[in-house]
């Protein structure tokens, strides 16, 4: 499950570039070269759907990215963090609710949806399964 957000880069008047993306506004960051900038825009991006998170808003879907324009993926615990928050908001899903349906403690659903929470893979798909969802993982060669 790869999920990943179009940025773009700008270069500065003082010789950094400038990460932002169009889809996730909030998400800004900076470096001291275009490595360095998208090695930033990953947390950037994070922390900024996390705020979403907090703000109880629906997650941004990635937008088609343009020509030779670069991608920043969201590490794969978070982006199954966000699927389950977001298949919670589609459907009016409480956390509570969520934790009935697992037979845990609301507790444990505020873990799973806390991103910087160390999560269990099988915790994460049995809540997927809870929503009617189910998880795909897949290998593929690097780029």
């Amino acid at each position: 499950m790869l999920i990943a957000y179009p940025v773009i880069l700008t270069l500065d008047s003082n010789g950094t570039f400038i990460a932002q993306f169009p889809d996730v506004p909030e998400a800004l960051t900076v470096g001291s070269d275009q490595a360095d900038a998208l090695y930033w825009a990953q947390d950037a991006l994070v922390v900024a759907l996390s705020g979403y998170l907090d703000d109880r808003r629906d997650i941004p879907q990635p937008s088609k990215p343009k020509r030779g324009q670069k991608l920043v993926a969201l590490p794969p615990l978070v982006a199954l963090k966000l699927a389950i928050y977001q298949a919670m908001r589609d459907q009016g899903l409480s956390q509570a609710e969520l934790a009935t349906r697992l037979k845990c403690d609301s507790r444990q659903v505020r873990r799973l949806l806390d991103l910087d929470h160390n999560s269990r893979l099988d915790l994460l798909a049995e809540a997927l399964k809870a929503l009617g969802k189910r998880l795909v993982i897949e290998v593929a060669d690097a780029a």
